[in-house]
């Protein structure tokens, strides 16, 4: 079969202590400070055979992630961006859906036809993490599209527990094709999902929400802010483009905030009172943090899903006085995460399908991730079969 493999030298950075885990694993914790020299080319890798709990997928779409933007782009020295656990070479592609080809001899839960999107963290269930009922946060992850192969190739193994059936999706839509590329949005959503309700124990309806980036996930977000029943819903983007979509799935306003102050402008739209919920999904915690720091509602929260490999200044006195809480959060998994999401889209009361807004062929799935790097579109679909 085809794949996008990305490979890469591992040359830890000079101040970089490697740890015996990632010498024996040969793991990276932190792309960014190992992984240097990258080079992404579709090419041939071995086809998939499933294992006894396994079903082989074809894939049918599957979308491009900042996550693969951060891989492509590297820093001054060559270095890519992305900070968080890898391990090369491997193909690339986590956001996905499929269909049921082939099925390990033990698999129960689906047969040859179901159509499926599947969670992206693979979580092992046995340690302690995981057993305490933290599934994202598991000492033995492992990560389709980031440690082991992902979903721009033809076909993918996985483990049946990772798989969610996306009939009703198709129900909905009334259009397998459609529904195949809406699923793929189940992983990003689910993201949202679990940093906005399962992290932060989302807000009360009539709250005010602003959302820092309306690249994929920051979209879902605006889009599960504007189902959850927010007052009012502000984005702060960059792209002209993405604030139109912003605006498109909920965003009551859209702001460039190299245009306007963030901060001030919260303030005058809560007419002085602050906003709830800050979402950070841009990945400039340094750029956006402070902004939201200074419309911290009282009690409200702010949420960082963006990844970013730098350390960030916060004025914890803010947080005091306004009684305000900071929320990381990773992952997707667990705590009826994209089970609800498939609901939510099923019922109509999520609808992402505006955000998808180019596809590719496995071909020319590297020219799809340069043009994502554009930051002009919403969500970008590679085909593979």
């Amino acid at each position: 079969m085809k794949g996008l493999v990305l490979d890469a030298v591992w040359e830890p950075k000079p101040t970089r202590v490697v740890s015996d885990w990632e010498k024996e694993t040969g793991k990276a914790v932190c792309g960014n400070d190992i992984w240097r020299h990258p080079k992404l080319e579709v090419r041939t890798w071995p086809d998939p055979e499933p294992a006894a709990h396994e079903v082989v997928l074809e894939i049918q779409a599957c979308g491009v992630c900042g996550s693969d933007m951060h891989f492509y782009e590297t820093d001054d020295e060559d270095y890519i961006l992305y900070p968080g656990l890898t391990k090369f070479p491997t193909i690339l592609g986590h956001e996905f859906s499929g269909k049921v080809v082939e099925s390990g001899k033990d698999v129960t839960l689906l047969k040859k036809g179901d159509i499926v999107t599947v969670e992206e963290m693979i979580w092992c269930g046995r340690c302690i993490p995981c057993r305490n009922g933290f599934p994202n946060h598991c000492s033995n992850l492992e990560e389709i599209g980031f440690t082991i192969p992902g979903a721009f190739s033809n076909y993918l193994a996985v483990d049946e527990k990772f798989c969610w059936k996306i009939d009703a999706i198709a129900e909905r839509f009334g259009d397998e094709e459609l529904a195949f590329a809406v699923g793929a949005l189940s992983e990003p959503t689910s993201v949202a999902y679990n940093a906005m309700f399962e992290r932060a124990q989302g807000f009360r309806p009539g709250h005010y929400v602003d959302v820092y980036g309306a690249g994929p996930i920051g979209l879902a977000a605006i889009g599960l802010a504007k189902a959850a029943g927010a007052g009012t819903i502000v984005a702060f983007e960059i792209s002209p483009e993405r604030l139109e979509l912003a605006r498109a799935i909920g965003a009551d306003y859209a702001y460039d905030p190299r245009e306007v102050s963030p901060g001030e402008v919260m303030m005058e739209l809560s007419n002085g009172a602050g906003f709830d919920f800050h979402v950070e999904a841009a990945g400039v915690p340094e750029l956006a943090i402070p902004e939201m720091e200074k419309a911290l509602a009282i009690n409200s929260k702010i949420v960082q899903i963006g990844r970013a490999a730098q350390r960030v200044p916060m004025y914890l006195e803010s947080f005091q006085v306004r009684r305000a809480q900071a929320f990381g959060a990773q992952g997707h998994s667990g705590h009826e995460t994209f089970p609800n999401v498939i609901r939510m889209v099923a019922a109509g009361q999520l609808d992402l399908s505006p955000i998808i807004t180019a596809k590719y062929n496995l071909e020319d799935a590297v020219e799809a991730i340069a043009k994502s790097t554009k930051r002009a579109d919403g969500k970008i679909m590679v085909k593979p079969n």
